[in-house]
């Protein structure tokens, strides 16, 4: 090894590396603090409507009330598919959603008249269409594979509430409708994550918006970004009981194995996000006669106590998935509905790559074979 190579520090995963600066999104890991360009995860999930933060992490302000009308109506108008989307939704629809959707985004460059058009003006238009579009994609995709028609959006309806009559064939109830345009609030952005760097990677190189989203939904469907909301359900579901909670997480942790919705590469206190979900789990399970989920969530977070002061604390995807499973919606649909939420922060990432745009390519630094001489086959 060189002298060089010595003295190279590598930093795996880029853990601890800065890559560029942002003004949309600021995580203190340590304080357990989330905010959309300036403003608190805790006021925005409180007070806010998704597409009110929608606006602010697009252009940069909180709207005024003919704004966020305007901004809104081009939503709701956004809410079409190209006809020959449904037929690739169709073709494909055996596969697992997370794959459906990127092919479906992927698709949709085909029919978008701006996809050639990486001005900042087009990008903000397409990520606004694709913001409408996705849940669309989603949604049809859940009916076609049952072999129903899919159901058309609903223009009285607000983006959560549509997307939940899209997904169910009828309109929410006011209570549902909220808490999950509260849930996309808290997944719209978060950092330079795997799936958002991925994006502007993509974006990096001058490919346009769909190729960077379609990136992004391919990094987002590996179980070590996106599928905790699904292990979580499937952990409560083998633990049962509350009181079989805190032998799961001894044998757990005996075994050196991680307990399903517990750390976070950002986060050594608690996901702020948590919070917002963890009221919307208790109030659910009591509604719908299902009490010991919260419990059994309850009990593994009393019995992961312990481990709190090494930072591995609750986080966003813990009670999400349990908020999907007690609406009815199916398991393979946990990581589709995070990147429902999701479109908007991966539209401004890939506006604030492009503003200064430059190829990312870190290095690799080279461990392999010292400089040998090529042998003939027939030598060998």
């Amino acid at each position: 090894m060189s002298e060089e190579s010595e003295k190279t520090e590598i930093h795996r995963g880029l853990k601890g590396v800065y890559f560029d600066r942002s003004q949309v999104c600021f995580i203190d890991g340590r304080a357990g603090e989330l905010r959309y360009r300036g403003y608190s995860i805790h006021d925005l999930a409180q007070r806010s409507s998704f597409e009110e933060t929608c606006y602010l992490l697009m252009k940069g302000e909180l709207p005024k009330r003919a704004e966020l009308a305007a901004f809104d109506a081009e939503l709701r108008a956004a809410r079409v598919l190209p006809p020959q989307i449904y037929d690739v939704i169709r073709a494909v629809r055996r596969a697992h959603p997370m794959d459906v959707l990127r092919t479906a985004v992927s698709a949709l460059a085909a029919f978008d008249p701006e996809v050639g058009d990486n001005s900042p003006q087009a990008t903000l238009r397409k990520g606004v269409r694709l913001t409408s579009q996705v849940p669309m994609i989603v949604a049809a995709h859940e009916h076609l594979r049952g072999g129903r028609e899919p159901v058309a959006p609903d223009a009285r309806l607000g983006h959560a509430a549509n997307f939940l009559h899209m997904l169910k064939g009828s309109a929410p109830s006011a209570d549902a409708a909220k808490l999950m345009d509260t849930d996309m609030i808290l997944h719209a952005e978060h950092g330079s994550n795997a799936s958002a760097f991925t994006a502007r990677v993509v974006a990096g190189t001058d490919a346009n918006l769909h190729a960077a989203i379609s990136a992004a939904v391919a990094a987002l469907s590996g179980p070590a970004h996106g599928g905790a909301a699904e292990n979580v359900m499937r952990m409560a579901q083998e633990i049962g009981d509350p009181a079989k909670a805190a032998e799961y997480v001894k044998r757990k942790r005996a075994n050196r194995e991680p307990v399903m919705g517990f750390g976070h590469r950002v986060y050594r206190a608690e996901d702020p996000r948590a919070r917002h979900m963890r009221e919307g789990v208790k109030r659910l399970s009591q509604e719908m006669g299902q009490p010991q989920w919260h419990q059994i969530l309850e009990a593994l977070v009393e019995a992961m106590k312990p481990y709190a002061r090494h930072g591995v604390n609750v986080n966003v995807d813990f009670y999400a998935g349990v908020v999907y499973y007690l609406y009815g919606i199916p398991e393979d649909l946990f990581v589709p509905i995070f990147a429902i939420g999701r479109v908007p922060g991966w539209t401004v990432q890939v506006l604030e790559q492009l503003e200064n745009n430059i190829l990312i390519r870190p290095l690799t630094l080279y461990s392999g074979p010292a400089p040998r001489d090529y042998v003939p086959i027939e030598a060998r």
